[in-house]
């Protein structure tokens, strides 16, 4: 059965702290993860396939320097928490930021962690909007700029957009299994409906703030202040990648997206 390189994983996200099963090294794991690993479609939309077994993610994630998405995040960190000795459960979620839920699969996948202080959402692959700390599954906190609500029996993470807080994603906390990711992941990878079938979605922290790409739009983030602008063509493209994401992949200068036509 494959197993987690630990050393391999600390030294990808840079960490150098505990790694005993407590909050501290949880949410020190988390902030390095989100730093230092990024969110991105690439593979998909030049027709590779995405695997889930550890072997793959971990050479994709770790050795290559790339990034993915939230099973590729999320199946890595699962596999490094219970290496180190957390207790967690792997569940899926319907993402409403672009939509309601009853348009909504159950297509995204994050862990809840517990430990001795309580029940934590563990979110490392929602792009742009994933929490870079373990966030309290309880509707009392309300400081942080990603928390929980509730309506009946869903759970709702609440995420910052546009400077305001707004649901993120709807999820009963049922435990899934690992063929269910299988079948979601299938979905979003290659159905032509699916928004990753159809655009560039990349999103990686910088020394300054975070980086945005969605199709041909940038938004670079500075603190409290961002910039805004469109990429010129899939050369710019590549030097992005090189330069904020942390890989080189020529592949891309090549690469057709539906959401931009004149890159057919």
């Amino acid at each position: 059965m494959p197993t987690v390189d630990l050393d391999a994983y600390v030294q990808r996200i840079r960490w150098t702290g505990p790694t005993t099963p407590t909050y501290d090294t949880l949410a020190g794991l988390i902030s390095a993860h989100t730093t230092h690993i990024p969110f991105e479609n690439l593979d998909v939309l030049l027709k590779r396939p995405i695997r889930l077994d550890l072997d793959s993610i971990q050479a994709k994630l770790v050795r290559a320097n790339r990034g993915g998405y939230c099973y590729e995040h999320a199946t890595l960190m699962a596999a490094v928490l219970e290496a180190l000795g957390f207790q967690l459960t792997r569940h899926a979620a319907r993402v409403i930021l672009f939509g309601p839920a009853s348009e909504a699969p159950r297509s995204h996948m994050f862990l809840s962690v517990d430990i001795d202080t309580g029940t934590y959402i563990v979110d490392p692959g929602f792009g742009p909007f994933a929490p870079s700390f373990p966030v309290p599954l309880t509707t009392r906190d309300a400081t942080q700029t990603h928390r929980m609500t509730r309506d009946g029996d869903q759970w709702i993470l609440l995420v910052p957009r546009d400077n305001q807080s707004v649901p993120g994603w709807v999820t009963t906390l049922e435990p899934e299994r690992a063929i269910d990711f299988e079948v979601a992941n299938h979905y979003i990878a290659t159905h032509p409906q699916s928004m990753f079938t159809n655009a560039i979605m990349l999103s990686a922290a910088t020394p300054e703030g975070r980086i945005n790409i969605m199709n041909r739009n940038v938004t670079i983030r500075c603190g409290t202040q961002s910039t805004s602008r469109q990429i010129a063509d899939r050369a710019e493209l590549r030097f992005l990648l090189d330069r904020h994401f942390g890989f080189d992949l020529p592949e891309v200068e090549q690469m057709k997206v539906t959401a931009i036509p004149e890159w057919k």
